[in-house]
């Protein structure tokens, strides 16, 4: 696919949930019509422990809503997240996860790797893979080098013993850097393993302890183009038609301007580095 027919630079642009994750659901769709972006994600699933959780799986009232603002606004769901695949994970129990999704309209389902036995992850993602197909949706695992499918290279691993057409592999800036893998590594992987990419920035230097890696990228990112990861050559290594979703959580931006304000920002930073790395339409 040629440059001047997919117009990279001008993308589907989605609003992760972690970048405004102060707003309920209905609140991020609206957010994300207002500041022009063309899909939300929504996390069903908290990722951590202090995250708040809201009743939104099954039949909800909070989940109507849901649907009721995406059907006013026009804006789609891009993916749900977040699936952990642990030793004594029972993929069945996703089940009303992965059909709340469906109904949302979302396309992907995220999954987080955090079971040492490689094996038993990838047989867990086919499982996974197998009931999330009827429903139209794409398992993308998201290697993160805290879990215990830390980079890319893994992460493709597994992605190719699951055997499923419908499994990917998610890219996120930060933690492929932060994994420590390659452009090099990713041009030499199958294309059809990537359907979407996360976006954010982080300084060049790589934080030295566990701490440091886990608090910068779950609360202080960059703006896109702001840092010193390499986004123009993971840009160029993946497909250039793919939806591309703004993961940029920022604590001390949050604090004084509103949702609004900081995702219309990050989808122009967003647009100025593809129009940078790609040139402008």
């Amino acid at each position: 696919m040629s440059q001047q027919k997919s117009q990279p630079n001008l993308r589907p642009i989605s609003l992760a949930a972690l970048t405004v994750i102060e707003l309920t659901p209905p609140q991020m769709v609206q957010c994300a019509a207002d500041a022009g972006y063309d899909f939300v994600g929504l996390r069903l699933i908290p990722a951590t422990d202090t995250e708040v959780r809201y009743d939104f799986i099954g039949d909800t009232p909070l989940k109507r809503e849901t649907l009721a603002v995406l059907k006013d606004t026009g804006i789609g769901v891009l993916d749900g997240e977040i699936l952990r695949l642990k030793p004594d994970t029972n993929v069945a129990d996703y089940m009303a996860m992965l059909e709340t999704s469906a109904e949302l309209g979302a396309r992907y389902v995220l999954v987080a790797g955090n079971d040492p036995d490689e094996t038993r992850t990838a047989d867990n993602l086919a499982k996974l893979c197998d009931l999330a197909a009827p429903l139209g949706l794409t398992a993308s695992i998201e290697p993160m080098p805290w879990t215990d499918a830390k980079n890319i290279t893994q992460g493709a691993r597994i992605v190719k013993a699951a055997g499923r057409a419908n499994a990917g592999l998610l890219v996120d800036p930060i933690h492929f850097d932060r994994a420590g893998s390659s452009t090099d590594e990713l041009r030499a992987l199958p294309r059809e393993y990537f359907r979407y990419l996360q976006f954010c920035d982080a300084p060049a230097e790589r934080p030295k302890d566990l701490e440091t890696l886990l608090h910068q990228a779950r609360a202080e990112r960059l703006m896109p183009g702001q840092g010193g990861l390499d986004l123009a050559g993971i840009l160029r290594a993946l497909p250039d038609d793919i939806p591309i979703s703004i993961e940029v959580p920022m604590e001390n931006w949050a604090k004084t301007a509103k949702a609004t304000e900081r995702a219309l920002k990050l989808r122009e930073a967003t647009l100025a580095v593809l129009d940078a790395t790609y040139g402008a339409a």
